[in-house]
């Protein structure tokens, strides 16, 4: 399905950070993968911060959301097989965390290159991207 504009952007990018902050959520309180529990603790906390500063983003811009169409961007480039964190033992969790990572970043660095007219929001994605990098470059210290 095509994300073909500012809203719906927003909308799959807030549903990415709440999936993949129940991810870790679930993670962090698996007793398998009690020695990575502050990791995904932390990823938790930052993932909660990067939904509030999509939905600040979103009333910052309201006015923006009905302009300029977006093609070239559709969430099947994004799907990636998606396991429960609580089920996993600490190698799996790692990997599907780095998975998660990887393909957020490469969603708001892509969404980011479509917004490109709307340099706030722009450069919003490319901070949360940056995030995203920097938690793929923790989990890159367990392979």
């Amino acid at each position: 399905m095509p994300l073909t504009n500012f809203g719906s952007i927003l909308k799959y990018a807030e549903d990415l950070e709440t999936k993949d902050r129940g991810f870790y959520q679930a993670a962090a309180g698996n007793p398998k993968c009690a020695t990575q529990t502050p990791l995904f603790e932390s990823f938790t906390k930052d993932l909660e911060k990067n939904q509030k500063t999509i939905q600040r983003i979103r009333r910052e811009n309201v006015t923006e959301m009905i302009l300029e169409p977006v093609e070239g961007l559709t969430r099947s480039e994004f799907c990636i097989d998606l396991r429960d964190g609580g089920d996993l033992d600490e190698p799996a969790a790692l990997e599907n965390a780095r998975n998660r990572e990887d393909r957020a970043k490469r969603f708001y660095l892509k969404a980011a290159e479509q917004i490109k007219s709307q340099p706030e929001v722009a450069r919003g994605l490319k901070q949360i991207a940056k995030k995203r990098g920097a938690h793929l470059e923790k989990l890159q210290e367990f392979v």
